[in-house]
């Protein structure tokens, strides 16, 4: 597996180099994994969303924050510095268990990551993501072109959460946002740091079983 750092990238940029890498993974060059930051940003998926919009194009417009409709599933969510975004460009074809499996395994990685830090967090019957209680802490979205993954997932790790604020996130009413920083009342732990933890999981998750079996014993 690839895994590239991006640091703060705007949408449309990260979704070109996305779409330049998808054609040779499909084709089996190595799967890619691009770690990064977006500016503040709002996205649309596939399905909808901008009925769970809050707030006029043109007041976003004049706060600086992109509205983006994207080729992901799932419903309305946003990004902003501050939050882990993940986009794994991969061969699913080559994956046992297809697409429900892949998707869980992204959860997946996301509760690995958080448990490192001491946090437990679940799925949620029903309800797509990561969840700690009744609080979304990560959204997942995914495209498919040729039965290679691209889009991915976006895991909230600073305090500031003002952006959900303008939104119905995901189209459910009753539903709050956290962050890994909320939840832990603790800023210490770095972007970098994550990134590091989330990467390795990536690895161990992805990885063929008995390789997984091997890194979780170490």
């Amino acid at each position: 597996m690839n895994i590239l750092d991006l640091g703060l990238v705007c949408h449309a940029e990260a979704e070109a180099i996305q779409l330049r890498r998808l054609p040779l993974v499909t084709a089996g060059a190595e799967d890619t994994l691009y770690l990064l930051e977006h500016p503040p940003t709002i996205t649309l998926g596939r399905n909808g969303g901008r009925e769970n919009l809050l707030i006029g194009d043109g007041a976003l417009a004049a706060q600086g924050i992109e509205l983006v409709q994207t080729s992901r599933g799932g419903n309305i969510t946003c990004h902003y510095p501050g939050q882990l975004v993940a986009y794994p460009v991969f061969r699913v074809s080559s994956r046992s268990g297809g697409l429900r499996r892949f998707f869980h395994d992204l959860e997946e990685v996301v509760i690995r990551t958080l448990a490192h830090f001491g946090l437990s967090a679940g799925r949620c019957e029903g309800r797509p993501g990561v969840w700690v209680g009744p609080r979304k802490i990560a959204s997942i979205g995914i495209g498919m072109r040729r039965w290679t993954s691209y889009h991915g997932l976006a895991l909230n790790i600073g305090r500031d959460l003002s952006l959900f604020r303008l939104i119905t996130l995901c189209g459910l009413h009753d539903v709050e946002p956290t962050s890994l920083h909320h939840e832990l009342q603790d800023e210490s732990i770095s972007m970098q740091e994550i990134k590091h933890v989330c990467a390795r999981e990536f690895r161990t998750v992805f990885a063929h079983p008995a390789v997984a079996a091997h890194e979780t014993a170490d």
